[in-house]
């Protein structure tokens, strides 16, 4: 037995005084916050937002917007350098037979005389400003269109109108004179798509339905888990042969959605087409991940009210902090691999992220909690494991597919404090941005890195953005 020194005695002499008092050799060391970029979670397609009902068309100029401030804005929306860096467009398949600002157009406005007769599409290369849009979003990089339709056209209807509920004729339930429009539908959302890739497009995601569970006064169409199942089995062979995939339910909460999630994957047939589940956050909030294996996208929320607000901080849930907790909420208790906000830019009392005025626009702070997120997790990241030890901080952790890792912190307290991270891996180079009241992701020398540990210094009630390098 080797002879103790002098060090290695006060070491024993530390342990077994620990031991003999019940408390671990260990006890005075504080908890860590953790950080393993080696522990995969869901992978993340992306974080956009949508301009249907004709606000692509107010970007640009309908509403007098100044081609040099279309720039801007469009600049703000999928820039990378100073602005969000979108990389979702979530388009509008419109089903409407005039063009009323706030409706959106269909490509079938007439009945063409049944559901076998020869459709009788038109198309104007505009779509209510979204090609426009769509084409600005491209030339940033953007590479995933999700095109969703809010209802069929009124004849296709058991209604009659786009508008006020009402359900396709054909489904399951229903009992029309002009017969059975399923294979119609199906066709006229996949024409939808081919019309983008005519104007250099891609589509890459169709959705048939939008808030399925309700009855509104605009464009809005109504199926059960039942009818959503049957009509995917009628739309999903349509959509793979044209190179689509398909989306399903956009479900007004996140809770109901879990319904038709559960019917689909419950029906293999439908399960084999179905490659998103898609669900809004409404009528309930993100708290659980869906009932199934698939990506799924939380495809829609936006704060309710009717006041234009800027502020970071003020206890609303449109303020910028609040949307900032709805984006962690959604990434960490849903699994979401996508977060799509409702409305980018709009006119008026708007919660949209951007508001437009005249030749004039405003940024809330909306814009830069989202545009915390989406600048810097990109398509093809991963979320990896996080465990925080602090209950202020809401912590989650990103591997992009370049090789750089972002760390989002939202310091929830009202003090400032300091995130001590031990992350699984070599930290490399970090660089921090924060985002609060007087910051708007605004490069800040608040990050220290030493071999495997990152300390962060953290405003009260902001959100602290690290970029690993």
């Amino acid at each position: 037995m080797r002879p103790l020194t002098r060090s290695s005695l006060a070491l024993a002499l530390t342990v077994a005084t620990a031991c003999s008092l019940g408390v671990p050799a260990h006890a005075q060391e504080p908890a860590r916050d953790r950080v393993d970029f080696r522990a995969n979670l869901q992978p993340i397609d992306g974080f956009g937002f949508s301009e249907a009902f004709q606000r692509a068309a107010v970007i640009h100029g309908l509403n007098g917007l100044s081609a040099p401030k279309q720039k801007e804005v469009v600049d703000l929306l999928f820039g990378r350098r100073a602005g969000a860096g979108a990389s979702i467009l979530r388009l509008g398949i419109g089903s409407s037979a005039d063009k009323v600002y706030d409706h959106m157009p269909s490509i079938e406005p007439a009945d063409p005389g049944g559901p076998t007769a020869p459709p009788k599409y038109v198309w104007d290369g505009d779509d209510g400003g979204q090609v426009w849009l769509a084409k600005q979003a491209r030339s940033y990089g953007v590479r995933r269109f999700y095109a969703d339709a809010w209802s069929a056209p009124g004849f296709m209807k058991t209604n009659g109108t786009d508008a006020n509920g009402g359900t396709l004729c054909g489904l399951q339930g229903t009992d029309c004179v002009s017969g059975d429009w399923r294979q119609a539908y199906a066709n006229y959302l996949v024409q939808y798509a081919r019309f983008y890739r005519r104007e250099g497009i891609r589509i890459t995601d169709l959705g048939f339905t939008n808030e399925p569970d309700i009855t509104v006064s605009y464009a809005s169409m109504n199926f059960t888990p039942a009818q959503a199942v049957e009509f995917v089995k009628v739309l999903g062979p349509v959509a793979k042969k044209a190179g689509l995939k398909l989306s399903c339910c956009d479900h007004t909460g996140w809770d109901g959605q879990q319904d038709y999630t559960r019917a689909i994957e419950a029906d293999p047939q439908a399960a084999r087409w179905v490659t998103t589940i898609t669900g809004h956050a409404y009528s309930s909030p993100v708290t659980s991940p869906q009932p199934t294996r698939k990506r799924t996208w939380m495809s829609e929320w936006g704060p309710g009210g009717s006041t234009w607000n800027e502020n970071w901080d003020d206890g609303t849930e449109y303020s910028g902090f609040a949307v900032a907790e709805n984006i962690h909420r959604t990434m960490t208790d849903g699994n979401a691999s996508a977060y799509v906000y409702w409305l980018a830019a709009s006119v008026g009392a708007t919660r949209a992220l951007i508001q437009l005025d005249g030749d004039a626009y405003h940024v809330s702070k909306r814009f830069w909690a989202f545009a915390a997120y989406s600048r810097f997790i990109r398509p093809g990241a991963m979320r990896v494991a996080v465990s925080a030890a602090d209950p202020a901080l809401d912590i989650s952790a990103y591997r992009n597919a370049d090789g750089t890792k972002v760390v989002e912190i939202l310091n929830t307290g009202t003090t400032a404090s300091t995130a001590d991270l031990v992350l699984g891996s070599p930290a490399g180079r970090a660089q921090a941005y924060l985002t609060d009241a007087g910051h708007s992701v605004a490069p800040v020398a608040a990050a220290r890195t030493h071999g495997r540990d990152l300390s962060a210094d953290l405003a009260p009630r902001s959100l602290t953005t690290v970029v690993l390098r």
